[in-house]
Order: C-alpha cells, then structure tokens, then sequence
C-alpha cells in the first residue's frame, strides 16, 4: 500500500512575506509614474548635506534619501521603493500582531491585506516621505507591546524605548504615541512595571537615541519648534485640520472594512480575551484626542489603525468559529468581495496609475494634490538651465534664488547635469545654510514681481514656471514668472534674516 506523501505547509510568517512581497512589486510597477513630490525631493536634497538637523524635521528621513540616493541615483522606482517596502513591512507587522493576539491563518491574512489596502497606506508607499517610516514605527511599537503584554517580560521595554527614539529620530509627532504609552502604563495593569528597570532602561535609550538631534536643537535655538509653530498656525489657518474625526472613518483605514477596526477598539477593553491588552486601546484613544485637541491632520493618526484591525480580525474570527459552515462561507465571501472592492478603490485613488489629465487623473486630483505636485520639477530644472548658461557670459557673478523648497531641491538635484550652483533659498534649512557667495545677479524663481522690485534694481521676466502637460499645481499656479535680477539693493548679510520663510 502506497504511502501518503506529506505535503509542506509555509507557514504564517512565510504567507504574511509572500503577501507583502506581492504588493511590493505592485508598487514597483507603478511607481514609476509622475516625478518626485516636492517633499521627496526637498529630503533627498537635505540627505546630501548629512547633520543631526533640520529646521523642518529630524534627521533620519534625509539619511535613508542618502542611502537611496547612492544605491539608485535619482531613479524614481528606486527612491519610491523604500517607502514601498516600510509600508509592506508594517503589513507583515500587523499579521503578526493578529497572530501574538491569538488570531488563526485568516485572521493574520484579513489584517494584513486590510492594513496593506488603507488608502493612506497605499499612497505613502508612493511618497518617499517621513510619514512613510513614522507609520512603520507605530506599528512595531504596537508589535511590541502586544509581545510585553503577552509575556508579562520586561525586557520588551528595551526594544519598544528603541523604536520610540528612532521614531523621534522621524517625526516628532510620535511622542502623541509615547504620551499614549505613559497613558497605557498608569491607567492599565502595566503600572507594576514602574517598579522594574527594565521599562527606564527603555526610556533612557529612547533619550539616547534622540539625543543628537536634541543637542543639534539647543545649537540652533530650538528652530524646529518655531518652525512647527509657523506651520501648524498655517496648516489651521488656510482650513487643513478640518474634518479631522470624519477622515478618521474612510482614509487611514479602508472604509469598507471598517467594522474591522472598530471591533478591535471594543476587543481592547470590553472583549475577555482583550482585556489583557487594553493599553493598546489607550495607544489609540490617547493620541487621537492629543491630535484633535492641538488641530493636528487627520492621517498623523494613521499608523494607530494597524493594531486595532489586528483585533478586530481575531474578534471576527472567533466569533465566526462557533457559527455554521455556512454561515462562515457567506461571511467570508462578503469579507472578500468588501476587500477587493476597498482595494480596488483605494489603487484608483491613491497609488500613481492615472494617466495624467485623464478622467480619472482629473478625479483623483479633485481629492488630493499629491500626484499634481510631482509633476514639472525635471522641467524646470531644464528651463532654469538655459536661462542661467545665456546669462552667464554677462554676469559671471550668477546665481539662483528660489521661493519654496520644492524648487530649490528641484534645481539642486536635477541641475547637477547642467553644472548649476548651489540654490540659495529663505526657507526652512535652505536659510540656515545661507546665501553663499552673496551674487551680485541671481535668477529668480518662486517670487512675484513686488518682491523681487523690492529687492533688486532691474528685473526683467526671462522664462515662464509651469510645465508641457499643462498641469495645475503650485507652481504653474502661483510662481509662473522666472526672473533676472541685477544690481541689488541690498547688502545679503543684512536682508538674510529679513527673508527667512517656513513652508
């Protein structure tokens, strides 16, 4: 008689790899579309001058633009890839966490593809920016937390210290989670661990961590937080913390789905078997409020919804344990046509495969900027080209000035091939470097005509910002003139400061 042959079985960390290994290379195939985001660019350029510090954000960004910069050059693909694969490694993450919470196969799978599908997530695996890596580092200080809790081992406290201050390394917006953190460990029964050495061994490596760019802000007079000041005051001004608990409901999770994270929140503190957890549902719960009560934008909150799907998967899937066959399949079939419909909704939306002005490129366009603001920068870096190698002969002592960091990084990184100097630029750190060799002829991009008569004797418009495709962004919007500016009014050492701008 014949045996059987055993058959192999991957397993769940195997199928959680393969899955984000499939969305990886989706996002690979489409990210070649479109141009850099002004952002992307302005922390690639910053990459190439290394320090502890910007005045816009921490250094950590910048540094992982450096390490894409000397791996692909500036390959869009290749850039836009690291982004891409923080994102699948928060999927992998989210998996794992429905996994350590008790979850079977399904439930792992359904957090993982609900994660993976989130518009927010699927447009910051588009964007080489630092939300892209702050979502990652959420979710791994979730992780660990779930693997603290479920161990009752201190020693989780090292790690989950580590990630805080890597996180603040990112963006300083993760202490609204560390806040959420001091919440969860006093209002829970994780309070005992403020006996234990393990849980101050972990906040003193979070300081630690951190502490170059803390000691980058003392050197430079706490400049971040003028700067984030400005901003947020900006950001509230022109309307952007609008609709902050509305979007909570259909961006940074998928709408479609979201019973699964609302069934996570109630897992955390009413569900038996979650009760274990409830710090978790603190992590989510503290946060939220901190970002409603300060005007903070709807997606910093983005990367808490991972650890709740979590939840909500191990919920559903122990619920559907005790009813019928059938009424498992018809559950599933629905969870399944809901998924591929969220999916299919949120790649139109929010992943770069419009064709520029198509219908759907007009569509998308009406709902966010982001893909309008990657277009033209290449462009312009070509027109301001020109213009500089005509007017050099006449004026050796050329330079170029730009109003917003997007032009400057723009022309800075793309300019290389056509010898261009150094931008000289008034904000956030393009400032802080300062204006160079003090020209004495600049061209001018990113200023309107009463500026710039202000500022120099003679100015004459010698080239039009825009670009061929005829798309409405910033730039063909509101910066259209390029100017030639001579003989300024000015001495650079006195009017720097006078001009330093945050955006």
């Amino acid at each position: 008689m014949a045996q059987s042959k055993k058959t192999l079985q991957p397993s769940d960390l195997q199928l959680l790899i393969l899955l984000a290994a499939i969305r990886f290379v989706i996002h690979l195939l489409a990210n070649d579309q479109y141009g850099f985001h002004r952002d992307a660019l302005a922390f690639l350029d910053n990459g190439r001058q290394l320090s502890w510090g910007y005045v816009e954000y921490p250094p950590l960004t910048p540094f992982i633009g450096r390490i894409g910069l000397e791996l692909f050059g500036l390959s869009l693909v290749g850039i836009k890839s690291l982004a891409a694969l923080a994102q699948c490694t928060a999927m992998v993450l989210a998996g794992l966490m429905a996994k350590e919470l008790g979850g079977g196969r399904k439930a792992q799978l359904v957090t993982a593809v609900a994660v993976a599908i989130a518009p927010m997530s699927l447009l910051m695996a588009t964007l080489f920016q630092y939300i892209s890596f702050d979502y990652l580092w959420w979710v791994l200080i979730a992780y660990l937390m779930i693997r603290l809790l479920k161990s009752d081992d201190p020693r989780w406290w090292l790690g989950i210290g580590a990630v805080i201050g890597v996180g603040m390394m990112t963006k300083y917006t993760i202490i609204y989670l560390a806040a959420g953190l001091v919440a969860a460990v006093l209002l829970t029964k994780s309070h005992r661990h403020l006996k234990s050495p393990w849980l101050w061994g972990g906040a003193a490596l979070s300081l630690l961590i951190f502490l170059p760019n803390l000691l980058w802000q003392v050197q430079h007079d706490f400049i971040s937080l003028e700067f984030l000041s400005a901003i947020h005051e900006r950001d509230v001004a022109i309307g952007r913390s609008e609709g902050y608990f509305s979007q909570q409901l259909y961006v940074n999770a998928n709408p479609l789905l979201i019973f699964l994270w609302i069934i996570g929140l109630y897992y955390y503190f009413f569900h038996k078997d979650g009760v274990r957890y409830r710090a978790l549902g603190w992590l989510y719960l503290v946060p939220l409020l901190l970002f409603w009560l300060s005007d903070g934008r709807f997606y910093y909150l983005a990367p808490a919804y991972p650890m709740l799907i979590a939840a909500g998967a191990v919920a559903g899937e122990q619920w559907l344990a005790r009813v019928s066959e059938n009424g498992r399949r018809l559950a599933y079939g629905l969870l399944a046509v809901l998924t591929v419909a969220g999916a299919a909704v949120g790649a139109v939306l929010m992943m770069p495969i419009a064709p520029v002005n198509s219908g759907l490129w007009d569509f998308t366009s009406d709902i966010h900027d982001n893909f309008a603001e990657q277009i033209g920068w290449e462009e312009l870096a070509g027109n301001v080209a020109g213009i500089y190698h005509e007017a050099l002969p006449n004026n050796p002592s050329l330079g170029i000035l730009t109003g917003n960091y997007g032009e400057a990084a723009a022309i800075n990184l793309f300019g290389e091939a056509y010898e261009l100097p150094p931008v000289i630029s008034p904000i956030n750190s393009y400032w802080l470097r300062g204006f160079g060799s003090a020209p004495q002829a600049v061209i001018v991009v990113g200023f309107d005509r009463e500026t710039v008569d202000r500022l120099f004797a003679d100015c004459e418009i010698v080239g039009q910002n825009g670009n061929s495709l005829g798309v409405e962004n910033e730039e063909s919007r509101f910066h259209q003139e390029i100017f030639l500016c001579t003989r300024p009014l000015f001495f650079w050492e006195a009017v720097w400061p006078q001009l330093q701008s945050f955006g």
